[in-house]
């Protein structure tokens, strides 16, 4: 089993829901969860003109490829409703691979590390959550020195528990 961290984020219809059905749906494909962070409510940073999302971290296991798990996640965002639009528009899923193990990846379909990763604190605040220490596999830095570094200003406030 490989280990991957995914992050996901809702800003349409009931996001926490959506993200939880994005999870189920995932495990129905091979995707297994082992931790989720906390959900937060994130400000909107390239489109801002939109609803906040809510934003998590899956640290999960899977036997799928790097190119499957794309496959797999596209399908789930399908699945949820979301359609092509605004780019960095409002949507009811949105799923991407941060990190697949400790590989490195450059393609046209795929690149992992996700190349946004370090400057998004909507991703590496829920991301310090699960793994502080996880080290990014082309940089070294950990999620807390890339939090630290950030120069994303975006607000991310952590949701109280369900």
């Amino acid at each position: 089993m490989k280990r991957v961290h995914l992050s996901l984020g809702s800003n349409l219809g009931d996001r926490t829901a959506n993200i939880r059905k994005a999870l189920e749906l995932l495990a129905e494909k091979g995707v297994a969860l082992r931790r989720l962070s906390s959900f937060y409510r994130t400000e909107p940073v390239d489109f801002r003109p939109q609803p906040w999302f809510v934003n998590c971290v899956a640290e999960v296991e899977t036997d799928l490829m790097p190119l499957q798990l794309l496959r797999a996640v596209k399908s789930v965002e399908r699945a949820l409703g979301r359609r092509s639009g605004v780019p960095k528009g409002p949507r009811p899923i949105d799923i991407d691979i941060l990190l697949y193990e400790n590989v490195a990846i450059r393609s046209r379909e795929l690149t992992i590390p996700h190349e946004r990763l370090s400057e998004r604190r909507f991703v590496l605040i829920p991301l310090r959550e699960v793994e502080a220490e996880l080290r990014h596999p082309v940089t070294r830095r950990t999620v807390m020195e890339m939090l630290q570094e950030t120069r994303d200003a975006s607000q991310v406030i952590k949701l109280k528990s369900e």
